[in-house]
């Protein structure tokens, strides 16, 4: 009984230091608010970039599905499922499908699945699935999928797809493929100071691209099982990330477009992404609240302050190619109303909804 009695103490300690750090927010601050203006923004945006279906909007797709799981509305998830509904096989907008073997069209079978693994219905499942099924057609000899291009960007693009399809499936062997993927990529990009470059011949730490990295290794962690052969790996790239981010948040809560340089300017997408994964972290007790409790809600709060009053973010880096030259990454454009700024600021916002 006392050692029962010291346990429950223990977790209601985590669930109070917890609930100081992402409680009690300022007006206008808290992630029911935010997020919600943001789904609902999101639900009557007009598609951008391309012909076909941006994968920054499918992240923003995938951020709204999930607020609206979080918090029961079951109107915002409706209008979500009307959106894509034209862009299923003989819908109105199919022709908007992406049709590239490419971890940046592939992504776009992430919305199907969430569909289906919040209402159930097969017909999304079938669609979705067959994104991830194609991603690994003609694996590598090491069981890599054809796809992998040693790109930061893919930490969080190719991992996310599978991860949803174990999600949607229960079936190991996305999840299999999936850990495998991104312990190739950890032991491959990460630098000792936790930090990744954008790929091997590009020395640069570009801000959202090192968000990729953090948040795909959070949505992961946050299903692999305790028990998986990977899951140490991952943990530990993780956590030597989030150590190496912490020392390098600027004094406003933000971190920068790039990370290590001072004079480069705040970027909102970047701090959202590592906003999310150290909510996750300290939500999940694989970060120490005290240490991270404070710098997440602080960026948090910095980022929500980007949102103008058209519940667009601002201060979103341009897309971004890897090129081997400091300045290319210096004169990247600022965007306002970015699907790559509006989809971190979901996630954060479902972070902070979410139970372990």
């Amino acid at each position: 009984m006392l050692l029962s009695g010291c346990l429950l103490l223990g977790c209601l300690g985590v669930a109070s230091a917890q609930q100081n750090y992402f409680d009690q927010w300022p007006a206008g601050d808290s992630p029911q608010e935010v997020g919600k203006a943001l789904s609902e923004h999101f639900v009557t945006s007009p598609h951008q970039y391309t012909k076909t279906i941006h994968y920054s909007e499918v992240c923003a797709w995938y951020g709204a599905l999930q607020f609206a799981e979080l918090t029961h509305d079951d109107a915002l998830r409706q209008e979500l499922i009307k959106r894509f509904d034209p862009l299923m096989p003989g819908g109105a907008e199919a022709d908007r499908i992406p049709k590239r073997h490419h971890v940046d069209d592939q992504i776009f079978g992430v919305v199907p699945m969430e569909i289906a693994i919040q209402t159930k219905d097969q017909k999304y499942l079938d669609f979705g699935k067959s994104f991830a099924d194609e991603q690994w057609n003609h694996p590598s000899a090491d069981g890599m999928s054809d796809e992998t291009r040693y790109w930061i960007d893919d930490m969080y693009m190719l991992t996310m797809l599978q991860l949803e399809a174990y999600r949607a499936t229960g079936d190991k062997k996305y999840l299999d493929r999936d850990a495998h993927e991104m312990v190739a990529y950890l032991d491959k990009l990460q630098q000792p100071n936790g930090l990744f470059f954008h790929a091997p011949d590009v020395q640069f730490y570009w801000g959202r691209g090192d968000g990729w990295v953090a948040a795909g290794m959070a949505e992961m962690l946050r299903s692999l099982p305790e028990n998986h052969p990977d899951r140490a790996r991952i943990m530990k790239g993780y956590r030597l990330m989030m150590s190496g981010l912490l020392k390098y948040q600027g004094k406003d809560g933000m971190w920068r477009q790039l990370i290590d340089k001072d004079d480069a300017w705040p970027e909102t997408s970047s701090s959202a992404m590592f906003s999310f994964a150290m909510i996750t972290g300290v939500k999940h007790g694989w970060l120490d609240a005290a240490t991270y409790g404070p710098a997440a809600r602080k960026s948090w709060i910095a980022v929500v302050g980007y949102v103008d009053q058209n519940h667009d973010v601002t201060q979103v880096c341009e897309g971004t190619g890897k090129k081997n030259d400091l300045e290319y990454y210096y004169q990247r454009k600022r965007r306002t109303g970015d699907f790559h700024g509006q989809a971190p600021v979901l996630w954060a916002a479902d972070a902070l909804l979410r139970d372990k």
